[in-house]
């Protein structure tokens, strides 16, 4: 018995419907990811310090291959991939040294800011070397920095990428807590100390959130991610200490940028 051109009609919207939800869906993903430009822009947090596998052509940079934009890229097989981040960035370092890619065609962007702004480096390394009164010291002076000064230096960032990528979705990825309370470690910082960066991690990522926001992109939070995998859990996906490559100290391993970050911004391109 022949289908009535209305039940003919039905079926081929519940077919489309379903194949949305199943392998063409992801097809379809796939071909619009692979129509894409991307460029990923930030800090050590985007380079893929402290992953290892650094591509010797940029430098004290330290991209990794095994950083979440490389990753995503290698998955995704985007038209343009551009990878500018650079360890050590701040605020300043990115709108006069990494914006260079971005045009009008560019429809997608990553970025890690702020941290070196704030001060993280020095924070981490008073709180491990001196008395948990200077580094809970350190980690208010960051806090108010965060509070009174980064946001103008975020709008400032945020406001170039605009300009020069007008076109473009922006993921803007927040910083994890370092430290799970209560966990496994023996020596090293107090609770306290530990506790107070990661408040200061929160802080610093919802001035960015704000911020970002404000300006129409996304913010990725990976906190949720990195949880029962921080510093003092079963199976840290941060570097504590790297008493033999001190700067890879308190950034993602590997597994924190495939496990933690990649997922985050995926979810979010």
């Amino acid at each position: 018995m022949k289908l009535s051109r209305i039940a003919a009609y039905a079926w081929a919207l519940v077919l489309a419907v379903a194949l949305s939800l199943t392998g063409a869906g992801v097809a379809a993903a796939a071909t619009q990811a692979a129509g894409s430009h991307y460029v990923a822009l930030g800090d050590s947090y985007s380079s893929g310090v402290g992953a290892g596998s650094y591509d010797s052509s940029s430098g004290s940079c330290k991209r990794s291959t095994k950083a979440y934009p490389a990753l995503w890229a290698a998955a995704h097989s985007p038209a343009s991939f551009d990878f500018t981040a650079c360890s050590g960035a701040r605020t300043g370092d990115v709108t006069a040294s990494q914006l260079g890619p971005l045009s009008s065609t560019t429809d997608l962007v990553s970025i890690t800011i702020g941290g070196n702004d704030a001060g993280f480096s020095d924070v981490m390394t008073n709180c491990v070397l001196y008395s948990e009164s200077t580094c809970l010291s350190k980690v208010a002076s960051a806090r108010a920095y965060a509070d009174s000064t980064l946001p103008g230096l975020l709008d400032s960032v945020y406001s170039a990428i605009s300009s020069k990528a007008p076109n473009a979705h922006v993921v803007v990825i927040g910083y994890p807590h370092f430290y799970k309370i209560g966990g496994n470690c023996v020596s090293g910082l107090s609770d306290r100390s530990r506790s107070a960066i990661n408040g200061a991690a929160d802080e610093l990522n919802s001035v960015t959130a704000k911020r970002a926001a404000d300006h129409g992109f996304s913010f990725a939070d990976v906190v949720p991610a990195f949880t029962g995998h921080e510093i003092c859990s079963g199976s840290p996906w941060l570097n504590s200490v790297v008493w033999t490559n001190i700067g890879e100290s308190y950034h993602p391993t590997a597994a924190g940028q495939s496990g933690g970050y990649l997922p985050t911004f995926t979810n979010a391109a």
